[in-house]
């Protein structure tokens, strides 16, 4: 089974996601391509982290020419802000999930193993391992959403159902969100069909009237709950250890959370907003 790596990543993130590439080369087999997938303007910039295997993928040859990237006047012009007729003004971190989604239609691959920017694989990692045969890994964490939960998971996922065509009455207790999951290529495909299908409008135009969403619940409920778990296998961990809130840690702190790593992890994530200078990171996971 082929197996492709996508990132989504833009400006901002680019000392990042070049650790995240170097690490990558360092540690990770059994992939085809690394795609990095990043805005028009951003296209430039991220050739340099192309190799033999890694190619720069351009957000408009995914995504529909009607949706337009504009500078954010409440940042004076230093972020971005997507519009198009019929949906709602988009961030960045919605249309770096619509990216993800979309490269299913331009690959051949049987998957796509998604590895976010702030990731740095310290272990080696097979991406092979993430096949059972034919079945694919699930990230799903079961029965997460029965207990209290931070943020927006319960209204990603009820907005997920909505999107899917799934009764409302049949609520999710999974959570599918992670940071390094894995999304059969033919399931995207028929994800997106079934939206379209549902809502009679493209896929992209459906997400982007919702704006309070998230792509792997939405994977996740049309995986378990549509295709009913055809061609997956569920795995509960994480294979990636995330340090998620700030202030960043010191030189100490940063130690003791890598060896604190369980067995399964290969890699660790640290949250942009938390303020970590990457070149230190570098240097304190010796890259």
């Amino acid at each position: 089974m082929k197996t492709a790596i996508a990132t989504a990543s833009y400006a901002g993130d680019f000392e990042r996601c070049k650790l995240l590439c170097e690490t990558l080369d360092a540690h990770v087999t059994g992939f085809t391509k690394h795609y990095l997938l990043v805005e028009s303007q951003d296209v430039g910039l991220f050739r340099q982290l192309e190799n033999a295997h890694r190619v720069v993928v351009d957000e408009g040859d995914l995504l529909p020419s009607w949706l337009k990237a504009w500078p954010d006047p409440l940042s004076r012009g230093k972020r971005r802000i997507w519009f198009a007729p019929r949906i709602l003004p988009l961030r960045g971190w919605h249309v770096q999930q619509m990216r993800r989604i979309a490269l299913a239609a331009h690959v051949d691959d049987d998957a796509i193993f998604y590895a976010d920017s702030d990731v740095a694989f310290l272990r080696p990692f097979d991406v092979a391992t993430l096949w059972r045969g034919e079945n694919l890994r699930l990230l799903r964490h079961d029965d997460a959403l029965l207990r209290p939960v931070p943020g927006d998971q319960l209204i990603w996922s009820a907005n997920a159902g909505a999107l899917l065509g799934i009764d409302p009455s049949q609520k999710s207790p999974h959570d599918y969100i992670g940071t390094l999951i894995a999304w059969r290529r033919d399931a995207l495909l028929s994800m997106c069909k079934r939206i379209e299908t549902v809502h009679h409008a493209h896929w992209v135009e459906v997400m982007g009237r919702v704006r309070r969403f998230s792509e792997c619940m939405i994977y996740g409920r049309y995986a378990d709950e549509i295709l009913g778990g055809k061609g997956h296998f569920h795995d509960g961990k994480d294979l990636c250890r995330v340090y998620w809130f700030a202030p960043a840690p010191t030189d100490e702190q940063f130690r003791a959370f890598v060896a604190e790593m369980k067995p399964e992890q290969v890699a660790i994530g640290m949250q942009s907003f938390i303020g970590v200078d990457t070149g230190h990171i570098r240097k304190l996971i010796g890259c």
